[in-house]
């Protein structure tokens, strides 16, 4: 099912907003206002409710089509396998990315994907210590408080 999405917490005093097509999220944003004709009654929005009450969600079984640079990809197919409950380091994500060389300095790519990630929270970057996401900063600082972080 296709369509964007949104449901209003009061944990975050923001909606969480999801976009889909083709039953793969392509977005995810915390406006303070859903764009006008969301429809408010979505699964995932249920599932999203029910992590920010406390139960755990890895949302790995949430397909996501991500329109991004290959780099980027990696970076952030790599952040998608950061558990529940612990973060990273840019440098630890270094390592942990495939291709990229154990002996450069990656942290720019590595900033720029965390910053270009269209799905925060499905791709979890306030698990990434360091380094601003996507997420506005008092979502991203209530998620890690979630999680225990």
């Amino acid at each position: 099912m296709g369509g964007i999405y949104a449901h209003k917490s009061n944990f975050l005093d923001r909606h969480v907003q999801v976009a889909l097509t083709q039953g793969r999220l392509i977005s995810a944003s915390f406006p303070t206002e859903p764009e006008s004709g969301a429809g408010n009654k979505h699964d995932l929005l249920d599932r999203v409710e029910a992590y920010l009450a406390g139960d755990p969600d890895e949302f790995d079984d949430v397909q996501v089509a991500l329109t991004v640079p290959t780099d980027q990809r990696q970076v952030l197919e790599t952040v998608q396998t950061v558990p529940y409950g612990e973060t990273v380091t840019v440098a630890q994500l270094e390592r942990m990315t495939p291709g990229f060389d154990p002996d450069g300095d990656h942290s720019p790519e590595i900033q720029q994907a965390v910053a270009a990630n269209p799905v925060p929270l499905f791709i979890p970057t306030h698990r990434v210590r360091g380094v601003a996401g996507t997420a506005p900063a008092g979502v991203a600082e209530k998620l890690r408080a979630v999680e225990g972080l």
